[in-house]
């Protein structure tokens, strides 16, 4: 079986997020591929999230979480819209992608997707806490891919 990998055009993994995916830019989602999905997978979840901004804010900050992926899409392209998938909060108090804005230094940002047993009866701006929690018995493989952004 082939490795489930996560990677994006827009940037390799531990290189910068380009400017325009930032919060206060474009702030749009970047392109993402997914390779590798389980043949058995029924959903995919995604989260973005800054575990280096556990200093400045106290938490990991939510930028995007995502689940009810159609596991056949192959790619995310740049500005999604979600469609058949469902969105949840983000930190910043919205639904959706809220992008990169580190307040002090260049922070590491995490993007992992998670290939499902099932599809998730989830509510649209549940949190990520919810996410997990619904997701801990169907994880079927994991990928991560992550870049940096600095203000």
């Amino acid at each position: 079986m082939t490795e489930f990998t996560l990677r994006s055009p827009a940037f390799d993994d531990g290189d910068a997020i380009p400017r325009k995916y930032g919060y206060t830019e474009a702030n749009e989602n970047p392109p993402l591929r997914f390779e590798g999905v389980p043949p058995d997978a029924e959903s995919l979840a995604l989260v973005i999230d800054d575990p280096d901004a556990m200093e400045p804010a106290g938490k990991i900050w939510d930028h995007w979480v995502v689940w009810n992926i159609d596991p056949t899409i192959g790619e995310i392209p740049a500005g999604w819209a979600a469609g058949e998938a469902v969105e949840g909060a983000n930190d910043y108090g919205d639904i959706g992608y809220g992008g990169p804005n580190p307040p002090d230094r260049e922070h590491c940002y995490r993007i992992r997707a998670v290939a499902l047993d099932t599809t998730l009866d989830l509510e649209t701006g549940a949190s990520k806490d919810d996410l997990e929690a619904m997701i801990r018995d169907h994880v079927l493989a994991e990928a991560t891919l992550e870049g940096t952004y600095a203000p």
